[in-house]
């Protein structure tokens, strides 16, 4: 799947790892999300989370994308496509530049993923949010992802895991 088929609206492609410190400084600006999932972002985490798969999975099911307003960095997604098995896409990361945040900007990029995911035979998206987070779990709870009860403890703090139907 091309990259650039997740938005109508933004560029959209893969980020490569020289624009490791541009995704590290969007990601400095959103210090609550690092509240609840520290450690706070550097650059190396950053890189380290370009290459970072699950069990079974390889390169080419990752999408470490960013979403462009002309030349500006406006979103970074992390997507595996069939995973946690070939009807799903796990959206591993997801982040809005806090400059235009609360504009149903991130909303509508989510729409298009999905719309584009579905179009291409997934049924379901899921991903995690760290409980307790109540700007994740709006977020993602406004953008029709329900938890599904399950969910694991990793590095100090719970991941509630949830899903959207396509």
């Amino acid at each position: 799947m091309d990259a650039a088929l997740f938005s109508t609206r933004y560029r959209v492609r893969l980020l490569s790892p020289e624009e490791a410190p541009q995704v590290a400084a969007l990601c400095r600006g959103n210090p609550l999300f690092y509240r609840y999932c520290p450690p706070f972002v550097t650059e190396e985490r950053v890189l380290a989370d370009m290459r970072a798969l699950p069990p079974g999975k390889q390169a080419e099911d990752k999408y470490y994308a960013g979403f462009f307003d002309g030349d500006r960095l406006i979103a970074v997604l992390d997507l595996i496509l069939g995973y946690p098995d070939e009807s799903a896409a796990f959206v591993g990361f997801f982040m809005t530049d806090a400059s235009i945040q609360n504009r149903g900007i991130g909303s509508s990029i989510i729409g298009e993923l999905c719309r584009t995911l579905k179009e291409a035979g997934y049924r379901e998206a899921r991903l995690g949010w760290v409980k307790g987070n109540p700007q994740s779990a709006r977020f993602w709870r406004r953008n029709g992802f329900r938890e599904t009860g399950a969910s694991y403890e990793t590095d100090g703090y719970t991941v509630v895991i949830a899903r959207r139907d396509l």
